[in-house]
């Protein structure tokens, strides 16, 4: 029975996935120190997150709790959040694209 592989291609199959797996961990503390940033009702509310997704902070302008309306600012922190977290998410596929040199990978990520 014969060998598809010379040892020399599996050896350089294995750096390779070593090299991927080490840029995949920079990325995500990479990520982790970037911060994306989304408001809503003209400003009234900020979200920002990080490249992961993991929400950062929020701001709030007084004249929104003034207003009393609890409903209102439910929505415009939700809104705020969501799209924080989806620019986030862009982010990662964004930079995910870079390491893979544009092409799909073979495989599912986890979930940063």
């Amino acid at each position: 029975m014969t060998n598809n592989f010379p040892p020399n291609n599996f050896q350089q199959i294995l750096e390779m996935g070593q090299q991927v797996q080490a840029r995949l961990a920079q990325l995500q503390s990479d990520l982790g120190q970037k911060t994306v940033s989304s408001s809503s009702g003209g400003g009234m509310v900020t979200a920002t997150a990080d490249g992961r997704g993991k929400l950062r902070g929020i701001k709030i302008d007084p004249s929104v709790v003034a207003g009393g309306d609890v409903e209102m600012l439910e929505d415009l922190v939700l809104a705020a959040v969501s799209e924080a977290q989806t620019r986030a998410q862009q982010l990662y596929e964004d930079e995910m694209k870079k390491l893979s040199g544009g092409f799909p990978l073979p495989f599912q990520f986890p979930e940063l």
